[in-house]
């Protein structure tokens, strides 16, 4: 049986290592701890295809450590305590050199699992370095957590899927063999959604359904491939992501036929109710938000009921939100408020709270003139007093505008006539 393309390049060397510049690059948060040696216990948090497995792996090998990896689908206790008893074994204890343990998927591991870890981790047998695509602050205990330090992987950017396309295509000894000609690349950059093992799969499956040695890569011909080959391009099992997106996109787009099919689609395909029940928690803020604010409320409540439920009967409570949510007015201004101002926290740094809005718990403090000047608020008729709020730099810039539904057209109007002359509405 031929190794899989994307596991034929997975490069040798922390050099060859494509994406997460953030990580890894010159200037990367991870590059002065891989450079010292002195690693401390990793989460690597990331979409599938960002690179986990590999930069664990290659992290292990630049600072020639012993290395265990575990997978959390198929390693349970017995094998984590055999693990980490050879790793007693294996020297290096409390120096540089002790042994690291990857355990991929940890987010599948149990409580109990987990709890196994600890000691381990904390004594320093192993320095442990766990991969999810899930949320930490959800799928790892907190014990675990707080000794761990967390790295978020971004799905790849396009220059650096064109890369691995280039490297694939002028090094691997299989598709050497042939031609290629990339004539078009937007559909295999497309349909990878930032996933390099996607990428690689669809280029493999494209490459190799030639009847000839000469091929020429387009849209047409990519496209045509994956749909015809769908379980065999998602065989990796990354569908998920795929029928996920679908479904929230079907409730952002109001159509609660969709969006129940979709999720039809992920319990059939035995997907957690709490990925699903997570996902439906940031739909109804991201895209409903404070069109509906019950929906958020509902939301959640929807994601404790699953829990305490569980299968088949969370279906049912599962379908309920989903449709609400569908049929829900929506909108993005909350989130397009938060997002614009972290952009502008980014590019304007730490700007100076106004005195009039400092704390003065002090007498220098007072005398410095911090708290001078704020207007309480709930001195002036209807709890409203206009004064600055922003930095001076800042001032009058509107991050948050309400969106064209009747909720947040209330919001307005009580906006437009405290703010008048001041934030646009």
């Amino acid at each position: 049986m031929q190794i899989p393309l994307a596991e034929r390049l997975r490069p040798k060397e922390l050099s060859d290592y494509v994406g997460q510049t953030h990580l890894v690059g010159e200037k990367g948060a991870l590059t002065q701890m891989i450079q010292s040696g002195n690693l401390p216990s990793l989460l690597f948090w990331g979409p599938p295809g960002t690179g986990k497995t590999t930069l664990a792996t290659l992290i292990a090998k630049s600072h020639e450590r012993p290395f265990y990896n575990l997978s959390a689908i198929h390693s349970g206790v017995k094998e984590v305590r055999e693990v980490i008893e050879k790793a007693k074994q294996s020297g290096g204890l409390f120096t540089n050199k002790g042994p690291l343990l990857f355990i991929d998927e940890i987010h599948r591991f149990s409580k109990s699992q987990q709890d196994s870890l600890l000691g381990a981790v904390e004594k320093g047998y192993v320095t442990l370095i766990g991969a999810t695509t899930e949320n930490p602050s959800f799928e790892v205990i907190n014990a675990l957590l707080s000794r761990c330090q967390t790295f978020i992987l971004k799905p790849l950017e396009l220059n650096d899927l064109r890369k691995l396309l280039e490297r694939a295509i002028s090094t691997d000894a299989v598709l050497t063999k042939y031609k290629i000609t990339v004539e078009e690349d937007e559909a295999l950059l497309s349909l990878s959604g930032g996933d390099a093992r996607k990428l690689l799969s669809l280029l493999e499956l494209v490459v190799l359904s030639s009847p000839q040695k000469e091929v020429v890569i387009t849209n047409e011909l990519v496209l045509s491939q994956a749909q015809t080959n769908t379980v065999l391009f998602d065989k990796n099992g990354d569908l998920h992501y795929d029928i996920a997106s679908a479904f929230i996109k079907s409730i952002r787009g109001s159509d609660p036929n969709a969006a129940v099919y979709w999720l039809a689609r992920l319990l059939e395909g035995g997907e957690d109710v709490k990925f699903i029940a997570r996902r439906i928690l940031i739909a109804a803020s991201e895209d409903i938000g404070n069109a509906n604010p019950t929906a958020l409320v509902m939301a959640n409540s929807t994601f404790q009921a699953v829990q305490a439920i569980g299968l088949p009967e969370a279906r049912i409570i599962l379908s309920q939100c989903v449709t609400y949510l569908a049929c829900s007015p929506k909108s993005n201004a909350a989130y397009k408020a938060i997002d614009h101002s972290i952009a502008t926290v980014k590019e304007t740094g730490n700007l100076p709270v106004p005195l009039h809005l400092r704390n003065a718990p002090t007498q220098l403090m007072k005398e410095l003139a911090y708290g001078k000047g704020y207007l309480y608020a709930h001195d002036y008729p209807g709890n409203f007093v206009q004064q600055e709020y922003l930095p001076e730099a800042l001032r009058k810039t509107t991050f948050y505008l309400p969106g064209g539904n009747p909720k947040e057209d209330q919001f307005r109007r009580f906006l437009q006539e405290r703010w008048k002359d001041h934030y646009n509405y």
